[in-house]
């Protein structure tokens, strides 16, 4: 939550912070890139009062951590977001006057984010502009070749990497002539077998 009390309600009064806060949890894109939760996050922040309530428009600074779509190697990218939204007082309309007889059963507009107590939760408002910052579809470089689609081996490691392509007709022909190796082995062994009873016979 940041404070809006220094700045008050003066249209055209400014305020520039350079927080650093913890990101908070599922900061990013779920189970591909973010922010880890805990991680610093630098702000830049410029907060201008005006009419209907704060203006603030800022720069998000972080390391986004997660790993490469192709090979699924680790990666570390600086991510720089930039955002800026519109915090609206609860008790002005929207050119900025003060309601006079505020519906208690009237429905906020869910867009609209407001100031309570003088305080604001810029969470979401960087939540969305991280995500918007996120590559889709991260990658450890630009070229890189990704896994064999055989073994999975990284080919990035070995540029050299290939499988001999086999025919699938040669391969039915290489089992055919396996096969009949495998018979004229067991024909040779049969004939072998006979060869010594013949001459088992002999000496008897």
């Amino acid at each position: 939550m940041f404070d809006t009390h220094e700045l008050g309600r003066r249209p055209g009064a400014l305020q520039r912070l350079t927080p650093e806060i913890d990101a908070p949890g599922d900061f990013g894109l779920q189970g591909v890139i973010g922010v880890p939760e805990g991680a610093p996050v630098k702000l830049r922040l410029r907060l201008e009062s005006v009419m209907e309530g704060v203006l603030v428009t800022g720069t998000a600074r972080a390391l986004a951590k997660g790993e490469c779509v192709r090979c699924l190697e680790p990666i570390e990218q600086p991510l720089e977001a930039d955002f800026q939204e519109m915090f609206s007082y609860p008790d002005a309309d929207d050119r900025g006057r003060v309601k006079a007889e505020p519906a208690d059963d009237a429905e906020d507009d869910e867009d609209t984010l407001f100031i309570e107590d003088g305080l604001f939760d810029l969470e979401p408002v960087l939540r969305d502009a991280v995500v918007l910052a996120l590559p889709m579809q991260p990658v450890c470089q630009d070229d890189c070749p990704g896994l064999c689609s055989e073994c999975g081996a990284r080919l990035a490691d070995d540029p050299d990497h290939h499988h001999e392509a086999v025919d699938i007709r040669w391969a039915a022909l290489q089992g055919l002539a396996g096969s009949l190796e495998d018979g004229e082995k067991d024909e040779l062994s049969g004939e072998a077998h006979t060869s010594e009873r013949a001459a088992e016979k002999q000496e008897k």
